[in-house]
This record gives structure tokens, sequence and C-alpha cells, in this order.
């Protein structure tokens, strides 16, 4: 790997670049808290990317904590590299201005390492066009070795056949311990004048959480049981695993955004992992083992935070925060430190069997816009199915213990698609909530409002439901008519309901249990225009139908496959719990639907 020669694009940026963009404050940095080093002092600089906008990057938390571990070792730098929207991309191009740090304003192509996380299956074209305009060639196979090392990790990583031609590297699991190690190795073989691909071949056989595509060849009819090119190759990569998350690495001095993020607030997590297994659910089944902070730990970071920020609200982040073991006495820790400051807190993903007790003691320092609570089935039956086993007579004492603490609103999400679901079943979910916003009757004499989110059920590589088909498209549109003619039935106007975009889940579908053969699929999607596919008002169906036509694949079909219990799975080597142990858990759940 050679000495990148540093340019720096500041005067270009400042004149003809930010004077023609609608929101320059997305692209300007120089924040509150940024880390700004020296790049052509350092000896290795990494570009840290995110494929969506500056809000939603912002919110990331992975993202954060990998930019606070990169710029403390004393000798590496990292800056942040997001997605341009389409104004500002069309400016990039015009001016033939590539896509730069939000730091020094150094170019992609500038940096030794380009990293990205991926947390989503349709940003891949964003990371396509984000190389293209930092003027790095998209393909592995082209880039030589003036050309950064192009690594990505995330939860995607776990399933990242469909992007393997783009990406040198994948790290699958946890980062904090993992990306010490591999700059530590980068660095080292940098000093040798070790090569691009002698430093990849020497990383594959020496971390088993790394995956290097180009070193594992496939057979082209189905793509499916990827081979090592040398004996000495992992055949089955692990997950890195951070053993001491007591003391993991925390930015304790957060960036503070110029333009409002998708979530600005202090953001602790407080437990990684998750006891429950719900059975459609990724992150439960490969984030393992759980692990908790202290009290005490947990209380200096929001603290610490706070004051380096000035942000108005606490959020205690986990898959399941209703599980973490002392969180009474932690919420009322953390309530008496910042009931006087104004700040409120913010408990995600809570359980409202555990969460009446909660509830008065977040009365004060909250403020009561609305409660969040994922239902994802209407009937309980179901919810066993999934392996989430809430009752109804929990989810109503929850809800009226939330009116009488002073909420007003409530936010209920449900899924449909899922296994030994019924039309009944579909139906309930507006009779279910239409007697949730009554409830408030009891309280003050009022109907609540409640909002209602519908997605559609998409199978999870390394989850039970992996090997189980999508509905087709047509269950689906049924399926939100009936939701509507039951609501109209009912009279239910304080009803609001808010529905996924079907093309956008049979999409995620198709990509998301994907193998290596869709990454010319991707590539003629984002050729074609394919960008933001997150976005409704970039999102074209049209465009990702030709692509998966132009080699054959039929989307619909791919969404709708369905595995035998046998098959290699195109995801099976990449980390993630055993396949024994997931088939266990889809036996029961179809020994249930029968029931």
């Amino acid at each position: 790997m050679n000495k990148k020669q540093i340019t720096i694009l500041t005067d270009r940026v400042e004149k003809e670049f930010l004077p023609f963009v609608r929101k320059p404050s997305r692209y300007i940095g120089g924040e509150i808290n940024q880390i700004k080093k020296n790049l052509s002092k350092c000896d290795l600089t990494v570009a840290l990317c995110f494929p969506d906008v500056y809000e939603v990057a912002m919110s990331y938390q992975g993202l954060a904590i990998l930019y606070h571990i990169i710029n403390k070792m004393q000798d590496a730098a990292a800056e942040r590299v997001f997605a341009p929207w389409i104004d500002a991309e069309k400016v990039l191009r015009d001016k033939q201005i590539p896509l730069f740090s939000l730091e020094s304003k150094t170019p992609l192509k500038d940096f030794d390492i380009v990293g990205f996380s991926l947390t989503n299956e349709l940003c891949y074209t964003n990371v396509l066009n984000m190389l293209d305009l930092g003027g790095v060639d998209i393909r592995s196979e082209a880039r030589g070795e003036n050309d950064p090392l192009i690594i990505a990790g995330g939860s995607m990583a776990n399933c990242c056949e469909p992007m393997a031609d783009f990406i040198d590297l994948f790290v699958l699991g946890e980062a904090e311990d993992a990306v010490i190690e591999l700059i530590q190795l980068i660095k080292a073989q940098k000093k040798t004048g070790a090569t691009k691909k002698e430093v990849l071949l020497l990383a594959a056989k020496r971390f088993d959480w790394l995956y290097v595509p180009t070193l594992y060849k496939f057979d082209s009819e189905t793509a499916k049981s990827p081979q090592p090119i040398s004996p000495d190759l992992p055949t089955q990569l692990k997950n890195a695993v951070v053993e001491d998350f007591e003391s993991a690495p925390v930015p304790l001095a957060p960036i503070v955004p110029f333009t409002q993020a998708i979530h600005e607030r202090v953001s602790v997590e407080i437990m990684r992992g998750c006891p429950g297994r719900c059975r459609f659910c990724q992150a439960s089944f490969c984030r393992r083992p759980v692990r908790c902070r202290s009290l005490e730990k947990i209380t200096d970071i929001a603290k610490t935070c706070y004051h380096a920020t000035g942000f108005d609200t606490v959020s205690l982040l986990s898959l399941s925060t209703a599980d973490y073991p002392k969180l009474e006495e932690l919420v009322t820790r953390l309530h008496e430190y910042f009931r006087d400051k104004h700040v409120g807190l913010s408990l995600p993903s809570l359980r409202v069997d555990r969460q009446l007790k909660l509830i008065p003691l977040l009365v004060v320092p909250v403020r009561k816009s609305g409660l969040t609570i994922a239902v994802e089935a209407a009937g309980e039956k179901l919810r066993q199915i999934i392996n989430k086993p809430l009752k109804d007579e929990d989810l109503f004492a929850a809800v009226e213990a939330a009116y009488r603490a002073g909420w007003q609103k409530l936010k209920l999400y449900f899924m449909v698609g899922l296994p030994g679901e019924t039309q009944q079943g579909i139906m309930q979910i507006v009779d279910l909530s239409s007697q949730l916003a009554q409830l408030r009757k009891k309280v003050d004499g009022r109907t609540a409002k409640i909002n209602i989110t519908i997605s559609w059920f998409v199978p999870k590589p390394h989850t039970p439901f992996a090997w189980l088909a999508q509905k087709p498209k047509e269950y689906f549109q049924k399926a939100k008519r009936l939701i509507l003619d039951e609501k109209r039935k009912l009279h239910a106007k304080s009803l609001r309901f808010k529905f996924h975009d079907i093309n956008r889940s049979v999409l995620e579908s198709a990509v998301g249990r994907g193998d290596r053969r869709l990454c010319s699929v991707i590539e003629a999607a984002w050729q074609a225009g394919a960008k933001f596919d997150l976005w409704d008002e970039c999102f074209d169906y049209e465009i990702w139908k030709k692509a998966f036509k132009k080699f054959g694949i039929n989307t619909d079909a791919a969404a709708q496959i369905e595995f035998a219990a046998d098959d290699t799975l195109p995801w099976q080597h990449l980390g993630g719990p055993h396949k024994k142990s997931l088939l266990i858990h889809l036996d029961k759940a179809m020994a249930e639907t029968k029931c």
C-alpha cells in the first residue's frame, strides 16, 4: 500500500459548491466536538462513510463510535463522508468536484481506507454512487495500489454477498475491538511495503471475523457456497464480539450537528444483545451474548455527554431496554440528576409487560408527545408464533397507565405477512387499535389519537423465518384494503394508518436474501439512476425490475424464494447463529401455526 498524496478542496468547496446547494449545513463540517487532524502527518487515514444524507448519518451511533476510536489513535485519523443529496450531486458532477470529507475537504480517493456502514439492503446503490463521486472504481477488481482499501461493516455485512464485487473486505459483528486490530495490522503492513493483496490475504488468515470476497470462489450456477482459494482460510466465519462491554469505547463528546438530525440527543447504549428471540429479528439472533453496562458507567456517560453537547434528551439504547436488570434504579438515578435541567429521558424498545412500573417515574421529565409500542401482531396466538408473547391484558394495562400519566397520543407498529396469519387477524389490527384509542375515555372522557404503521414482513437472513417465502405483492395489497375497509366500518376516525411501500419491501426481500449474482443487478440499477432507494421521492421500482430482468431474474420470484432445510444459504458462511438452532425455532413456529 502506497503513501497517499492528500489534496485539500476547501477553496473549491467554498466557492464552487456551497453557494449552489440547498442545505450547505450538510457539507460544511466544523461542528462543535468535531475532530480534525493533519492528514499528511498521519500513518493511516480513514474516510467513515454513511450511504445516506447528513441528518440520517449523524443519528447513527455506530459511526460515532468508530470516529471516536480511530481518532484516539495518535497516528491515525478518521473523517466523515456522507451521501450528497440530488442537488449537491449535480453540482459535484457538473463542476467535476470529487466527493469530499467534512473535516478537511479531502477527496474520497485520497484516503487510505474508505469504510462504509451498511444498515439496510436499500442503501447499496448509494454506496456505488459515493465511490463513483469520490473518484474510486466501484468494482474491487478494477482498483489498483493507489486506490483506497474499501471496507464495509454493519448489520448487512452478515448477508453481504450481493455487494461482494464492490467491497475489498467486510468486518462481521461488533467493530470496537476489531477495528483497532485491523488498523494496527494495516499500518504495520503498509510500513513494510506490502501490496494490497498481501494485506488482504494476511488479514483474512488472521481474523475469522473478516471476509475478503476475492479470496472465495463460488459455483456460478448457484453462487451459494463460496469456497476459499487457500486451505488455511476459514470456511465458516464468525462475528467479532466485544467481551468487555463495560469498558468498550464511548464518544463522550459527540458532535453537535449544524442542521437538525433525525435523532438529536445523548444516546447511551446500556445493553448489547437481546434476551428475547423474536423469530423475524436478525439483530436478536446475530448480536450475542447479552452484556450490560453498570449503573455507574451509564450515568457517568449520560452526564458527560450532556455537558459536552447540551442536548435536551437522554436516550437509553438497546435491542430490549426493558430487559436491563436494574432499569427502574437507572431511570430513578437519571431522573434525579436531570429533572431540574429540563432534560427528558427516552426509553425505546420497552416491553409493555415491564413498562407499567416505569411510567410514573417518567411523568415529570419527559415531554409526552407520544408513546410507541411495537405490538407486531394483533392476536396473542400470532405473537406466540413469532415468539413475542405479549398478553392483551398487559398491553391494555400499560396503555391505560400511560394515559393516566399524561400521554395523549399513541404510536403502534404492526407487521403483516407473518406465518400463521389469517384474514381475521389482519382486520383485528384495526379492532385492537380502536379499543386502545377508546381506552383513554376511562381517564379523561376523550378518544386517543393513534398512529399505526404497517410494515410488510420481509424474511431476514440469520433468522428462523429466513427459509420462508415472502407473501406475494397481491397479498399485501389485499391486506391494505382489508385494514382500510375495517377502519371505515368501525368509523375509527381517531386511527391514522401509514403503510410501508409494498414494492420497497419486495425489493428488500429480493436483495436481502440474494447471492453474489446480484452484484451485477445492483450495478445495473445504479447505472440506470437508482439511488436513495429508502426515500419515497427517489425510489423507482421500475428501474429495479428492469435491472433484475436484464440478468434473467424475476424480482417477485426472488422475493418469494423458499429455501429447503438442507439448502446451502447464500449467507450461511457469514457469521450468525448455527443453522440447526434456527431450524429448531422454525419447526416450533410452524407447529404453532397448526394448533
